[in-house]
Protein backbone atom coordinates (compact mmCIF):
# COMPACT_ATOMS: atom_id res chain seq x y z
CA UNK A 1 0.00 0.00 0.00
CA UNK A 2 2.87 2.37 0.72
CA UNK A 3 3.86 2.60 -2.91
CA UNK A 4 0.44 3.96 -3.88
CA UNK A 5 1.43 7.42 -2.70
CA UNK A 6 4.23 7.52 -5.26
CA UNK A 7 2.21 6.20 -8.21
CA UNK A 8 0.78 9.03 -10.29
CA UNK A 9 -2.71 9.15 -11.70
CA UNK A 10 -1.35 10.37 -15.01
CA UNK A 11 -0.84 6.72 -16.01
CA UNK A 12 -4.26 7.15 -17.52
CA UNK A 13 -5.51 7.41 -21.09
CA UNK A 14 -8.60 9.58 -21.39
CA UNK A 15 -11.81 8.56 -23.06
CA UNK A 16 -14.09 10.70 -25.16
CA UNK A 17 -16.93 10.67 -27.64
CA UNK A 18 -16.07 12.17 -31.00
CA UNK A 19 -18.12 12.04 -34.18
CA UNK A 20 -20.43 9.52 -32.54
CA UNK A 21 -17.63 7.07 -31.79
CA UNK A 22 -16.49 6.23 -28.30
CA UNK A 23 -12.77 6.17 -27.52
CA UNK A 24 -11.87 3.70 -24.82
CA UNK A 25 -9.31 4.61 -22.19
CA UNK A 26 -7.60 2.99 -19.28
CA UNK A 27 -5.33 3.29 -16.31
CA UNK A 28 -2.39 1.26 -15.09
CA UNK A 29 -2.79 -0.24 -11.64
CA UNK A 30 -0.57 -2.20 -9.30
CA UNK A 31 -0.16 -5.51 -11.14
CA UNK A 32 -3.11 -4.73 -13.36
CA UNK A 33 -5.04 -2.48 -15.71
CA UNK A 34 -8.40 -0.73 -15.52
CA UNK A 35 -10.33 0.00 -18.71
CA UNK A 36 -13.22 2.46 -19.01
CA UNK A 37 -16.15 2.05 -21.35
CA UNK A 38 -19.19 4.24 -21.90
CA UNK A 39 -21.01 2.96 -18.82
CA UNK A 40 -18.79 0.31 -17.21
CA UNK A 41 -15.35 -0.07 -15.71
CA UNK A 42 -13.41 -3.32 -15.96
CA UNK A 43 -10.23 -4.26 -14.11
CA UNK A 44 -7.86 -7.16 -14.64
CA UNK A 45 -5.33 -7.89 -11.89
CA UNK A 46 -2.47 -10.38 -11.78
CA UNK A 47 -2.65 -11.92 -8.31
CA UNK A 48 0.40 -13.08 -6.31
CA UNK A 49 -0.24 -16.69 -7.36
CA UNK A 50 -0.14 -15.71 -11.04
CA UNK A 51 -3.87 -16.04 -11.61
CA UNK A 52 -5.73 -13.35 -13.52
CA UNK A 53 -8.70 -11.79 -11.71
CA UNK A 54 -11.22 -9.68 -13.60
CA UNK A 55 -14.02 -7.53 -12.20
CA UNK A 56 -16.42 -4.96 -13.60
CA UNK A 57 -18.88 -2.41 -12.27
CA UNK A 58 -21.01 0.45 -13.60
CA UNK A 59 -19.66 3.98 -13.67
CA UNK A 60 -21.57 6.39 -11.39
CA UNK A 61 -24.08 8.40 -13.40
CA UNK A 62 -22.43 11.71 -12.51
CA UNK A 63 -19.61 10.79 -14.92
CA UNK A 64 -21.84 9.61 -17.78
CA UNK A 65 -24.62 12.23 -17.95
CA UNK A 66 -25.12 15.02 -20.45
CA UNK A 67 -22.42 17.18 -18.91
CA UNK A 68 -19.94 14.52 -20.03
CA UNK A 69 -20.50 15.73 -23.59
CA UNK A 70 -20.57 19.45 -22.79
CA UNK A 71 -17.39 21.31 -23.73
CA UNK A 72 -15.28 22.41 -20.75
CA UNK A 73 -17.62 20.74 -18.23
CA UNK A 74 -16.44 17.34 -19.46
CA UNK A 75 -12.81 18.24 -18.77
CA UNK A 76 -13.59 18.92 -15.12
CA UNK A 77 -15.59 15.69 -14.88
CA UNK A 78 -12.73 13.70 -16.38
CA UNK A 79 -10.33 15.21 -13.86
CA UNK A 80 -12.64 14.33 -10.94
CA UNK A 81 -13.24 10.84 -12.31
CA UNK A 82 -9.52 10.21 -12.65
CA UNK A 83 -8.86 11.38 -9.12
CA UNK A 84 -11.73 9.56 -7.43
CA UNK A 85 -12.22 6.37 -9.45
CA UNK A 86 -8.52 6.17 -10.29
CA UNK A 87 -7.49 6.43 -6.64
CA UNK A 88 -10.08 3.85 -5.64
CA UNK A 89 -8.84 1.41 -8.28
CA UNK A 90 -5.20 1.94 -7.28
CA UNK A 91 -5.90 1.29 -3.62
CA UNK A 92 -7.98 -1.78 -4.43
CA UNK A 93 -5.23 -3.19 -6.65
CA UNK A 94 -2.69 -2.57 -3.88
CA UNK A 95 -4.81 -4.57 -1.44
CA UNK A 96 -5.20 -7.46 -3.88
CA UNK A 97 -1.51 -7.45 -4.81
CA UNK A 98 -0.35 -7.52 -1.20
CA UNK A 99 -2.86 -9.90 0.37
CA UNK A 100 -4.42 -11.86 -2.45
CA UNK A 101 -7.60 -11.96 -0.42
CA UNK A 102 -11.08 -10.85 -1.38
CA UNK A 103 -10.89 -7.06 -1.57
CA UNK A 104 -13.34 -4.77 0.13
CA UNK A 105 -14.73 -1.47 -1.07
CA UNK A 106 -12.69 1.45 0.24
CA UNK A 107 -14.64 3.48 2.82
CA UNK A 108 -15.87 6.78 1.38
CA UNK A 109 -14.05 8.84 4.04
CA UNK A 110 -10.75 7.11 3.31
CA UNK A 111 -11.23 7.59 -0.43
CA UNK A 112 -12.01 11.31 -0.03
CA UNK A 113 -8.94 11.72 2.18
CA UNK A 114 -6.72 9.96 -0.36
CA UNK A 115 -8.02 12.18 -3.18
CA UNK A 116 -7.60 15.37 -1.15
CA UNK A 117 -4.07 14.45 -0.10
CA UNK A 118 -3.04 13.47 -3.64
CA UNK A 119 -4.51 16.61 -5.17
CA UNK A 120 -3.03 18.86 -2.48
CA UNK A 121 0.45 17.41 -2.90
CA UNK A 122 0.23 17.72 -6.68
CA UNK A 123 -0.86 21.36 -6.54
CA UNK A 124 1.78 22.19 -3.94
CA UNK A 125 4.57 20.54 -5.92
CA UNK A 126 3.68 21.57 -9.46
CA UNK A 127 2.01 24.97 -8.95
CA UNK A 128 2.80 26.54 -5.57
CA UNK A 129 6.48 25.57 -5.41
CA UNK A 130 7.42 26.97 -8.87
CA UNK A 131 5.56 30.18 -8.03
CA UNK A 132 7.46 30.63 -4.77
CA UNK A 133 10.78 29.88 -6.46
CA UNK A 134 10.29 32.49 -9.17
CA UNK A 135 8.90 35.11 -6.81
CA UNK A 136 12.13 34.85 -4.83
CA UNK A 137 13.88 36.15 -7.97
CA UNK A 138 11.55 39.15 -8.40
CA UNK A 139 14.32 41.73 -7.79
CA UNK A 140 16.26 40.32 -10.74
CA UNK A 141 13.41 39.91 -13.29
CA UNK A 142 11.90 43.11 -14.64
CA UNK A 143 9.29 41.59 -16.97
CA UNK A 144 6.09 40.00 -15.65
CA UNK A 145 5.87 37.91 -18.80
CA UNK A 146 9.40 36.57 -18.44
CA UNK A 147 8.73 35.71 -14.80
CA UNK A 148 5.61 33.73 -15.68
CA UNK A 149 7.28 31.93 -18.59
CA UNK A 150 10.23 30.97 -16.38
CA UNK A 151 7.79 29.76 -13.73
CA UNK A 152 6.15 27.55 -16.34
CA UNK A 153 9.51 26.13 -17.39
CA UNK A 154 10.37 25.38 -13.76
CA UNK A 155 6.96 23.70 -13.41
CA UNK A 156 7.64 21.41 -16.37
CA UNK A 157 11.14 20.59 -15.10
CA UNK A 158 9.82 19.69 -11.65
CA UNK A 159 7.19 17.43 -13.21
CA UNK A 160 9.73 15.69 -15.47
CA UNK A 161 12.16 15.24 -12.57
CA UNK A 162 9.40 13.84 -10.37
CA UNK A 163 8.30 11.17 -12.84
CA UNK A 164 11.92 10.28 -13.65
CA UNK A 165 12.74 9.79 -9.96
CA UNK A 166 9.71 7.70 -9.06
CA UNK A 167 10.39 5.63 -12.16
CA UNK A 168 13.52 4.36 -10.40
CA UNK A 169 11.37 2.52 -7.84
CA UNK A 170 10.91 -1.17 -8.78
CA UNK A 171 7.19 -1.22 -7.93
CA UNK A 172 6.55 1.91 -9.95
CA UNK A 173 8.51 0.54 -12.91
CA UNK A 174 6.10 -2.40 -13.00
CA UNK A 175 3.14 -0.01 -12.97
CA UNK A 176 4.76 1.87 -15.84
CA UNK A 177 5.08 -1.43 -17.74
CA UNK A 178 1.34 -2.01 -17.27
CA UNK A 179 0.89 1.55 -18.51
CA UNK A 180 2.77 0.61 -21.66
CA UNK A 181 0.62 -2.52 -22.01
CA UNK A 182 -2.56 -0.49 -21.67
CA UNK A 183 -1.41 1.89 -24.42
CA UNK A 184 -0.45 -0.93 -26.76
CA UNK A 185 -3.81 -2.64 -26.36
CA UNK A 186 -5.76 0.59 -26.92
CA UNK A 187 -3.63 1.40 -29.97
CA UNK A 188 -4.15 -2.08 -31.39
CA UNK A 189 -7.90 -1.97 -30.76
CA UNK A 190 -8.22 1.42 -32.44
CA UNK A 191 -6.23 0.10 -35.42
CA UNK A 192 -8.81 -2.68 -35.77
CA UNK A 193 -6.62 -5.74 -35.25
CA UNK A 194 -7.47 -8.90 -33.24
CA UNK A 195 -6.52 -8.55 -29.57
CA UNK A 196 -3.81 -11.19 -29.19
CA UNK A 197 -0.53 -10.67 -27.28
CA UNK A 198 1.58 -11.37 -30.36
CA UNK A 199 -0.29 -8.82 -32.50
CA UNK A 200 -0.50 -6.16 -29.77
CA UNK A 201 3.23 -6.25 -28.97
CA UNK A 202 4.09 -4.45 -32.21
CA UNK A 203 2.14 -1.33 -31.23
CA UNK A 204 3.39 1.82 -29.54
CA UNK A 205 3.56 2.33 -25.79
CA UNK A 206 2.63 5.99 -26.35
CA UNK A 207 -0.86 7.36 -26.91
CA UNK A 208 -2.17 10.79 -27.86
CA UNK A 209 -4.85 10.73 -25.14
CA UNK A 210 -2.51 9.70 -22.32
CA UNK A 211 -2.94 11.46 -19.00
CA UNK A 212 0.75 12.38 -19.09
CA UNK A 213 0.16 14.36 -22.29
CA UNK A 214 -2.87 15.93 -20.63
CA UNK A 215 -0.80 17.10 -17.67
CA UNK A 216 1.87 18.46 -20.03
CA UNK A 217 -0.80 20.48 -21.84
CA UNK A 218 -2.09 21.71 -18.46
CA UNK A 219 1.41 22.93 -17.61
CA UNK A 220 1.76 24.73 -20.94
CA UNK A 221 -1.74 26.28 -20.87
CA UNK A 222 -1.11 27.46 -17.33
CA UNK A 223 1.83 29.52 -18.62
CA UNK A 224 -0.47 31.41 -21.00
CA UNK A 225 -3.35 31.86 -18.54
CA UNK A 226 -1.26 32.84 -15.54
CA UNK A 227 0.86 35.24 -17.60
CA UNK A 228 -2.28 37.35 -18.05
CA UNK A 229 -2.34 38.00 -14.30
CA UNK A 230 1.06 39.65 -14.14
CA UNK A 231 2.74 39.42 -10.74
CA UNK A 232 0.19 40.03 -8.00
CA UNK A 233 1.12 39.68 -4.30
CA UNK A 234 2.33 36.16 -3.48
CA UNK A 235 -0.83 35.10 -1.60
CA UNK A 236 -3.09 36.25 -4.43
CA UNK A 237 -0.76 34.52 -6.89
CA UNK A 238 -1.12 31.22 -5.03
CA UNK A 239 -4.91 31.57 -4.73
CA UNK A 240 -5.21 32.38 -8.44
CA UNK A 241 -3.38 29.18 -9.31
CA UNK A 242 -5.75 27.18 -7.14
CA UNK A 243 -8.91 28.84 -8.44
CA UNK A 244 -7.92 28.80 -12.11
CA UNK A 245 -6.76 25.16 -12.14
CA UNK A 246 -10.22 23.73 -13.06
CA UNK A 247 -10.51 26.22 -15.94
CA UNK A 248 -6.98 25.38 -17.12
CA UNK A 249 -7.72 21.66 -16.89
CA UNK A 250 -10.99 22.05 -18.82
CA UNK A 251 -9.29 23.99 -21.62
CA UNK A 252 -6.44 21.47 -21.71
CA UNK A 253 -8.87 18.57 -22.07
CA UNK A 254 -10.46 20.24 -25.09
CA UNK A 255 -7.01 20.61 -26.66
CA UNK A 256 -6.24 16.92 -26.03
CA UNK A 257 -9.59 15.92 -27.55
CA UNK A 258 -8.99 18.10 -30.58
CA UNK A 259 -5.45 16.87 -31.20
CA UNK A 260 -6.11 13.16 -30.56
CA UNK A 261 -8.31 12.80 -33.64
CA UNK A 262 -5.92 14.77 -35.87
CA UNK A 263 -2.77 12.71 -35.55
CA UNK A 264 -2.63 12.39 -39.35
CA UNK A 265 -1.72 16.09 -39.46
CA UNK A 266 2.02 16.78 -39.42
CA UNK A 267 1.49 20.06 -37.57
CA UNK A 268 -0.65 18.40 -34.87
CA UNK A 269 1.87 15.56 -34.47
CA UNK A 270 4.62 18.15 -34.08
CA UNK A 271 2.65 20.03 -31.42
CA UNK A 272 1.86 16.84 -29.47
CA UNK A 273 5.39 15.43 -29.76
CA UNK A 274 6.64 16.84 -26.41
CA UNK A 275 3.80 15.10 -24.56
CA UNK A 276 4.48 11.83 -26.38
CA UNK A 277 8.18 12.07 -25.56
CA UNK A 278 7.34 12.73 -21.92
CA UNK A 279 5.40 9.46 -21.91
CA UNK A 280 8.72 7.64 -22.31
CA UNK A 281 9.30 8.45 -18.64
CA UNK A 282 6.04 6.86 -17.48
CA UNK A 283 5.90 3.76 -19.68
CA UNK A 284 8.08 0.67 -19.88
CA UNK A 285 8.15 -2.24 -22.30
CA UNK A 286 5.51 -4.73 -21.08
CA UNK A 287 5.95 -8.48 -21.04
CA UNK A 288 3.42 -10.97 -22.43
CA UNK A 289 1.64 -11.45 -19.09
CA UNK A 290 1.13 -7.71 -18.74
CA UNK A 291 -0.21 -7.49 -22.29
CA UNK A 292 -2.62 -10.36 -21.52
CA UNK A 293 -3.83 -8.48 -18.45
CA UNK A 294 -4.59 -5.31 -20.43
CA UNK A 295 -6.35 -7.34 -23.14
CA UNK A 296 -8.50 -9.07 -20.52
CA UNK A 297 -9.60 -5.72 -19.07
CA UNK A 298 -10.52 -4.26 -22.46
CA UNK A 299 -12.37 -7.40 -23.60
CA UNK A 300 -14.37 -7.45 -20.40
CA UNK A 301 -15.45 -3.83 -20.70
CA UNK A 302 -16.46 -4.51 -24.31
CA UNK A 303 -18.42 -7.63 -23.40
CA UNK A 304 -20.25 -5.96 -20.54
CA UNK A 305 -21.73 -3.09 -22.47
CA UNK A 306 -21.94 -2.02 -26.04
CA UNK A 307 -19.53 -3.87 -28.34
CA UNK A 308 -18.82 -7.60 -28.47
CA UNK A 309 -15.17 -8.35 -27.84
CA UNK A 310 -14.92 -10.16 -31.19
CA UNK A 311 -16.07 -7.12 -33.18
CA UNK A 312 -13.33 -5.28 -35.06
CA UNK A 313 -14.03 -1.52 -35.03
CA UNK A 314 -13.61 0.88 -37.88
CA UNK A 315 -10.02 2.16 -38.03
CA UNK A 316 -9.55 5.28 -35.94
CA UNK A 317 -7.60 8.39 -36.95
CA UNK A 318 -5.37 7.40 -34.04
CA UNK A 319 -3.03 4.69 -35.28
CA UNK A 320 -0.61 2.31 -33.59
CA UNK A 321 2.20 4.75 -34.24
CA UNK A 322 0.92 7.42 -31.84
Amino acid sequence: MACVRAIPLFVFSGDSIMAGRFHYGGQALIEGVMMRGQKNLATALRLPDGQLETTHKPIPSIYTGRFRKAPFFRGILVLLETLIIGTQALLYSAERASAGEEGQELPRAALILAVVVSLSLGIALFFVTPHLILRSFDPYIASDLVSNVLEGIVRVLIFATYVALIGLMPDVRRVFAYHGAEHRVINAYEAGIPLTPAAVQSYSTSHARCGTSFIFVVLVVSIVVLALLGRPPILIGILSRLLLLPLIAAASYEIIKWSADRQNSFVVRLLTLPGLLLQKLVTRQPDEAQIETAIAALKLVLQEQDTPATTVPEPSPITGTT
